[in-house]
């Protein structure tokens, strides 16, 4: 199974890969976690995408596709992945496509995580993310038990830049104007599932494994 997840930064597309990963035993590639990796190892890669992220900007194609092609070609790949964060614009989406046709295959779905921009305004500005485990936290909703020191490994718990009012008001618009679009790319193949988030991550799961098991697509017991 070989699926893209789609939705605006702070929608919960980090939730619904966690479950989609355990629940269909499939390998989530994050290129956000990837990126966030060569940032604080401070790889040339790492500090060239700084530059963009922390601008709440898109990180160039040419600094993701073959990062993104040598994953796919990795052995825990061989039996489905979950994509996140790529692709994020047209022009990534069919060189994908080409990736994918070279080698006699193709995506079997695109599940898109649906959330209003006020709601995720407000999700994201109150995130705050443990330094070292990467545990997450809300200020208002799920806030930890000493403030600034993560619930699980006593780190420091901080506002990461891309989360500061500022960047999450680019990101969005950045979000609006490029990657938007790959919803009505992907709708034209007929392969768009839409979980809507606004509620609770349940909910959106369960939206999408009822779209899937109508594929054929079944939980991993």
């Amino acid at each position: 199974m070989k699926l893209i997840l789609l939705g605006a930064p702070g929608s919960g597309k980090g939730t619904m890969a966690a479950v989609l990963k355990k629940e269909y035993q499939i390998t989530h590639i994050s290129t956000g976690d990837i990126f966030r990796a060569n940032i604080k190892e401070q790889t040339p890669l790492g500090i060239e995408a700084k530059k963009y992220i922390d601008q709440g900007a898109l990180v160039p194609d040419e600094l993701t596709i073959s990062m993104v092609e040598d994953r796919l070609a990795q052995p825990d790949c061989a039996n489905g992945y979950l994509l996140d964060g790529f692709p994020r614009t047209i022009a990534q989406a069919e060189k994908l496509d080409a990736m994918l046709a070279s080698k006699n295959t193709k995506l079997d779905a695109v599940i898109n995580v649906t959330v209003p921009a006020e709601v995720i305004m407000e999700r994201v500005v109150n995130r705050r993310v443990c330094t070292s485990c990467g545990e997450s936290y809300n200020v208002v909703s799920r806030p930890t038990k000493v403030e600034g020191v993560c619930d699980v490994c006593g780190k420091e718990v901080i506002q990461r830049d891309d989360d500061k009012p500022e960047t999450v008001k680019q990101r969005l618009v950045t979000y609006e104007e490029n990657t938007k679009p790959l919803i009505d790319f992907y709708m034209a193949k007929g392969i768009v599932i839409t979980a809507d988030n606004s509620s609770s991550p349940e909910v959106a799961f369960q939206q999408a494994s009822e779209a899937l098991s109508e594929m054929g697509f079944q939980k991993v017991q």
